[in-house]
């Protein structure tokens, strides 16, 4: 698997893995399609953020999203289909993410999260910092919000210095 940085002419590719990777969770057809403006991916997203796909075999598998927001950057999206699960991937597209963010300067990342996937990021490293409360055909949903702290805020710690290392094929 590399991770590379995705193109603007790549959301017609990432747009149906959001969609087969929320579809995961069993949520009713009717829910997915309210989130279809969130779990669509313009070319715009992409020229204007940090996107970047896992591929594996010429195939797209996974990709993140990074977004800057009030000054807080935020893991907008993060995806992997459904028959790459399990695999290494969302890790590895988390872990980048992480790269990223530091080489950008910050010194969190904030994740909203499918409550699905709060144990996922709670294992990478992410805490619970608070909860957004939506509504979808009248059911309320909480949605954890997460942040991963980076260890280590010192220059020349050695825990952190590897996240500035530029990571092969991006």
């Amino acid at each position: 698997m590399h991770i590379v940085r995705a193109r603007p002419e790549d959301a017609a590719t990432l747009t149906p893995i959001a969609f087969d990777a929320k579809r995961h969770w069993g949520y009713p057809e009717s829910w997915i399609e309210s989130w279809r403006e969130l779990l669509t991916i313009r070319p715009e997203f992409i020229a204007s953020h940090e996107t970047y796909s896992a591929i594996i075999e010429s195939q797209t598998v996974g990709f993140y999203g990074l977004r800057c927001d009030g000054g807080k950057l935020q893991l907008a999206h993060l995806w992997v289909l459904t028959a790459a699960m399990r695999r290494g991937v969302g890790r590895a597209l988390f872990a980048h993410a992480l790269e990223q963010a530091r080489a950008l300067g910050f010194q969190s990342l904030e994740i909203e999260s499918d409550p699905n996937a709060e144990g996922f990021y709670q294992r990478m490293g992410a805490r619970r910092t608070g909860a957004t409360t939506t509504e979808v055909e009248g059911q309320r949903r909480e949605l954890p919000v997460l942040s991963y702290e980076f260890p280590g805020k010192e220059k020349g710690d050695p825990r952190t210095d590897r996240l500035n290392q530029p990571t092969p094929n991006h």
